[in-house]
C-alpha cells in the first residue's frame, strides 16, 4: 500500500495505527514533508523492545535463560537478575530499570541514525542515515531524521520515562 498524499487518508491510518494526536502527524508529513509515518513506525516498533510498566515475565525468563545457557551471550542478565531476586529486590524495580535503560539505548541509536557526531577530518565525507528504500533497495525521499526527538513521545504510560507517583 503507499503512504496516502491526502491529510485525511493520513490522519486516519495514523489514527488506526494508534498514533496520539493523528491530525498533527499527518498535518506535518503533509505541509511540512517530514517523513512523520516513517517516524512513526520505527519508534512504534522500537518502543515494543521496552518492557512495559508491570510487564516483569521478561525477569523469570532471563533467569532460566541463564541457568539452562550460563555460557550463551547476555546470560549475565540473567545472573545479575537472580542475584537482585535473592537480596529482594522487586519484579517492579527491575522493571524499571529495564525500562529506562533500554529507552536511554534507544534514544542514543536514533539520535547515532542521523549521522556521525565526531569523525576526524580525514572522515569528513563519511555519514549514514534511515531511509525509506525502494524494491530495489534504494533510499527513496528524505532522510527519516530526527528520531531522537521523539522518542519519550512513545512511552505507553504518556509519563515520558518518569517515575510513577
Amino acid at each position: 500500500m503507499p503512504i496516502p498524499e491526502s491529510e485525511e487518508k493520513l490522519t486516519a491510518l495514523f489514527r488506526e495505527l494508534g498514533a496520539s494526536s493523528p491530525e498533527i502527524w499527518a498535518r506535518s508529513q503533509i505541509s511540512e514533508g517530514i517523513p512523520q509515518l516513517l517516524r512513526f513506525l520505527f519508534l512504534k516498533s522500537a518502543w515494543k523492545n521496552i518492557p512495559g510498566e508491570g510487564e516483569s515475565a521478561w525477569i523469570a525468563r532471563a533467569i532460566d535463560d541463564a541457568k539452562s545457557n550460563p555460557d550463551r551471550p547476555y546470560a549475565g542478565l540473567g545472573i545479575a537478575l537472580a542475584h537482585c531476586k535473592e537480596k529482594g529486590v522487586s519484579d517492579q524495580n527491575l522493571t524499571e530499570i529495564a525500562r529506562c535503560l533500554r529507552a536511554q539505548m534507544l534514544f542514543h541509536v536514533c539520535y547515532l541514525i542521523d549521522g556521525p557526531a565526531h569523525m576526524p577530518p580525514a572522515l569528513d565525507d563519511v555519514s549514514w542515515g534511515l531511509f525509506q528504500v525502494n524494491e530495489e533497495g534504494q533510499p527513496v525521499g528524505q532522510q527519516i531524521a530526527g528520531l531522537h526527538e521523539s522518542v519519550l513521545e512513545f512511552d505507553p504510560t504518556d509519563r515520558e520515562m518518569r517515575p510513577g507517583k
